[in-house]
């Protein structure tokens, strides 16, 4: 097993959504897998899209999922900085090496002159590219320079064609005369991602680039900076991309929901991590529920498919419900404490038997804990007596329960069930029917956590206060 080198590289112009962090995911896997090596990049290059708040939401993000890195901010590491725009100065010596060796040349065409080359070429029907006019005039275009006319240095594409073998898909070949001379030093100095992304990845000796599969046409560029540098390039994987329910991909302009919104939500960790490993991936099993040792165990890449993959949201409710029920109990007690707010451990503690089979997120406690917590609260639309059940049937359901009660039934709720489920068969209606009056009157609802268990929580008098009330509005 060859470890792995890989790196997961945002750029803070946002916050992250499932489809990006999916991508860190599988490089994170990659790393874990193969006891490599996971690095965190922030490429902050694009300073006109710069969001200052999203780089930490950046590093919450990841923490909150717990992908840790091995080297990159606050950790630190060996190539160091990991931050882009404080790596200026390296960039702009590798693109003179560029220039150096033919590979990059300046340029000072206006904005005014490149939209009308645009225009021509749309108007021939040509696919744009920038038609070199700089390429033959250097010592011109260095002239103009020194005369403080802003200029952009350009990426020179060699002539044939490019190709590699992508992990994921295999060969892929490109002809170069179908690609741009791209920018890769822009007039304010600062790089393009394509210079950039190339000297990090190579100076932080990644071994595999694991990204997404829109960045294959750019690949071709990158191989050429490689080459122009005389490095050898790192193994490509571009991962599919990932698609909304409406079959579009996810993206913060479409309203993706962030990684941190389904966390206020009442989702655990564990499960985004497992929903989103099973996009584009596959065990080679029938199972979904895996933990995340069980996915560090079980990843590779030859199962990543290279067709796009769907976000499912009921597939990541289903495994949120899980993982809620494979949560430590001391974990569920801490992790319900932001959706609970004003309990005590202790009363967390209690409410964890009756709720933790019946939430499929954490924001589910709430409301299922509320007449627990609070005064019960008729739901809309919730009748006593309930359908199936007639009002003298509940009538004497319910002053049998007080009975009951009154007799210590709290400390026996299996005896107390049983004489309450014999009262029920007796007069010709079936338990599961006649037991909504208990929940209506208990919970103010028809269904919610086990009726007994709600009556032992809330304690005899409140149980009584209830059931009479209930017995009262019957008698009225």
């Amino acid at each position: 097993m060859t470890a792995i080198r890989t790196r997961f590289a945002p750029s803070p112009t946002g916050f992250l959504h499932l489809g990006n962090v999916r991508t860190a995911l599988f490089a994170w896997l990659a790393a874990r897998s193969t006891e490599g090596s996971f690095v965190l990049r922030i490429e902050d290059t694009d300073q006109g899209r710069y969001v200052p708040e999203s780089e930490a939401a950046i590093l919450e993000t990841l923490r909150w999922l717990q992908l840790d890195w091995d080297e990159g901010p606050e950790v630190g590491g060996p190539h160091a900085p990991y931050i882009q725009s404080l790596r200026l100065d390296l960039y702009r010596d590798h693109a003179e090496r560029l220039v150096a060796a033919g590979c990059a040349y300046w340029c000072t065409c206006s904005p005014e002159r490149l939209q009308a080359m645009r225009e021509e070429q749309q108007r021939r029907r040509e696919p744009p590219r920038y038609d070199r006019h700089c390429l033959g005039r250097q010592a011109e275009v260095a002239a103009e320079q020194a005369g403080g006319m802003p200029a952009v240095l350009r990426l020179r594409m060699p002539e044939g064609t490019s190709a590699w073998d992508d992990v994921i898909r295999g060969p892929v070949r490109f002809q170069n005369s179908e690609i741009d001379d791209q920018v890769l030093l822009k007039a304010d100095g600062y790089p393009t991602y394509h210079l950039a992304v190339v000297i990090d990845d190579h100076l932080m000796e990644m071994t595999h680039v694991i990204r997404s599969d829109e960045w294959i046409p750019s690949t071709p560029k990158h191989l050429a900076i490689y080459a122009g540098l005389g490095w050898e390039p790192p193994r490509f994987c571009h991962v599919p991309q990932v698609l909304g329910e409406d079959r579009q991909k996810l993206s913060k302009r479409r309203g993706a929901r962030t990684v941190m919104e389904y966390a206020e939500a009442g989702y655990v960790p564990e499960a985004v991590v497992n929903a989103m490993a099973l996009l584009g991936w596959s065990s080679g099993t029938e199972q979904e529920v895996m933990s995340r040792e069980e996915l560090v165990r079980a990843f590779s890449l030859d199962r990543v498919q290279a067709s796009p993959a769907i976000f499912d949201s009921r597939r990541l409710d289903f495994l949120n419900g899980h993982h809620i029920r494979r949560m430590d109990t001391e974990a569920l007690v801490e992790a319900l404490e932001f959706h609970l707010p004003g309990t005590s451990r202790e009363t967390r503690r209690r409410l964890i038997p009756l709720l933790r089979e019946r939430m499929v997120t954490l924001h589910d406690a709430a409301s299922l804990a509320a007449p627990l917590l609070g005064p019960v609260v008729r739901q809309p639309g919730v009748e006593l007596p309930p359908r199936k059940v007639d009002a003298a049937t509940a009538a004497a359901l319910l002053d049998a329960a007080v009975a009951e009660v009154e007799a210590g039934g709290l400390d026996d709720l299996e005896g107390m069930r049983q004489r309450l489920t014999e009262l029920c068969e007796a007069t010709g209606v079936k338990a599961r029917d006649a037991f909504r009056v208990l929940f209506v009157a208990v919970l103010g609802a028809p269904a919610g956590v086990p009726v007994f268990d709600a009556m032992a929580f809330v304690g005899r008098d409140e149980t009584l206060k209830r059931l009479r009330a209930a017995g009262g509005e019957l008698a009225s």
